[in-house]
């Protein structure tokens, strides 16, 4: 099957053939005929299926065959959750352009940056934005943007959309926008916040499940464990880089300030490492993950921010310097690599005090890693168990700490008098 056979007219066909995209991906091949058609779609997908394409060519074919007016409005909007993902999804609605010989607008809106320049861009209106709910609010605000005449809404990763940071925000988007259009929601999960919502915002929508009920890691990335004490993470992060010869290497972390921390260290080392974090400005941020992605950059120590959204292609190693907070997390990370069908390594740093979660994190990918250990930095015996007998005369537990009852029993032996068996004094000691 090809792009060809699922309807889209033959200018768009030849705008995915320049770009070099031959063959649909199966969120594309279920996605593109009733989105064509002008259904609604529920659409559960993981990152890095193609889903992106499954979204931005039913958009294009909207305004194809629909030409606008004399007067640029605002006909097609898709939303996101970071600042990344608005500039990646905007990136790849503007490739189109020149090949399609369109002359539409395509607008990015997205906080963290001055909202001036954002507001200049929209001067004359724009065709498509892509935006973060909570900028685009803004510039509602400012009467830079109108939103009665949407005729396509995208909702990407809806899930995150529906996270307490941003589910108010969007509520009150979607009150601003015509109830008659066009909604296509992705998903990586179908959790009860995104089923409600197709329920109420959508119109008898076409449901698709791509990704399997339990997110599983792709088969072309190769996953390895290595136990190591935690003090000793950066020292062995940095033997492998250069041991195996890594040449282009995302490590996540969990703070900002790990990020900064990390990538300090690994460059006094002598490597070429920076940090990537949403704590960086906009401008700092997009320079640094180009000239990560053309090779000026070694390591790239980032938070969570980089988990979704960002492509970087023929990346080869991950490295989870901390475990991430849950299982799907742990998903989005490793799938920056092993992407379209190039082979992948994923590396996971574990201790004593993180086994317990990478172990949750197995058992919900449905998998069993063995544990392996470098030369050299292998870690030290778990310490005994501590002697949890009771302590004579105090009631208490050795190696834990005071229950409440030990403090009652401390609090009455001192407010005894001195001299009295118990209470404080010489005898009482």
């Amino acid at each position: 099957m090809d792009f060809s056979s699922l309807g889209l007219p033959r200018p768009l066909v030849l705008a995915l053939q320049a770009a070099g995209w031959t063959l649909p991906t199966p969120v594309q091949q279920q996605a593109l005929p009733p989105a064509l058609e002008g259904h609604d779609l529920c659409v559960q997908a993981e990152t890095g299926s193609g889903k992106t394409l499954a979204f931005v060519l039913p958009l294009l074919h909207h305004l194809l065959v629909r030409p606008g007016g004399r007067v640029r409005r605002l006909r097609g909007l898709v939303l996101v959750p970071t600042r990344e993902l608005a500039v990646q999804v905007a990136g790849v609605v503007e490739g189109f352009l020149p090949q399609l010989q369109l002359p539409l607008r395509v607008a990015q809106a997205f906080g963290g940056v001055s909202i001036n320049p954002q507001l200049m861009g929209l001067r004359g209106g724009a065709d498509i934005v892509v935006a973060t709910p909570g900028r685009l609010l803004d510039l509602v605000a400012h009467n830079a943007l109108h939103l009665g005449q949407v005729e396509m809404l995208v909702l990407d990763e809806a899930d995150r959309l529906l996270a307490p940071a941003f589910a108010d925000e969007l509520d009150r988007v979607l009150v601003l926008l015509p109830a008659r259009r066009q909604t296509l929601l992705f998903s990586a999960t179908l959790g009860p916040a995104v089923q409600a919502l197709a329920a109420s915002r959508l119109h008898a929508p076409v449901h698709i499940a791509v990704a399997p009920p339990a997110p599983q890691a792709p088969p072309a990335i190769t996953q390895q464990v290595i136990a190591v004490d935690a003090p000793r993470r950066t020292e062995l992060l940095r033997h492998l880089i250069r041991t195996e010869g890594w040449r282009q290497v995302l490590v996540f972390v969990a703070t900002q300030y790990a990020a900064q921390h990390v990538a300090a260290k690994l460059y006094r080392s002598g490597l070429y490492a920076a940090p990537f974090h949403g704590g960086m400005a906009q401008g700092a941020r997009a320079q640094m993950l180009a000239e990560f992605k053309a090779g000026q950059w070694d390591v790239l120590v980032t938070t969570d921010l980089a988990a979704r959204g960002i492509d970087i292609a023929l990346l080869p190693v991950v490295v989870n310097f901390d475990l991430p907070r849950s299982p799907t997390d742990y998903v989005h990370r490793i799938g920056r690599t092993g992407r379209a069908g190039a082979q992948g390594l994923a590396v996971s740093f574990v201790s004593a005090d993180t086994e317990p979660h990478m172990r949750l994190i197995e058992k919900r990918q449905q998998v069993a890693l063995p544990r392996v250990q470098v030369p050299g930095f292998e870690p030290v015996a778990l310490p005994s168990v501590p002697d949890l007998a009771p302590v004579p005369g105090t009631g208490g537990i050795k190696g834990r700490r005071p229950s409440k009852k030990d403090k009652l029993r401390a609090q009455a032996a001192a407010a005894l008098p001195p001299g009295t068996p118990g209470g404080r004094g010489p005898e009482g000691g």
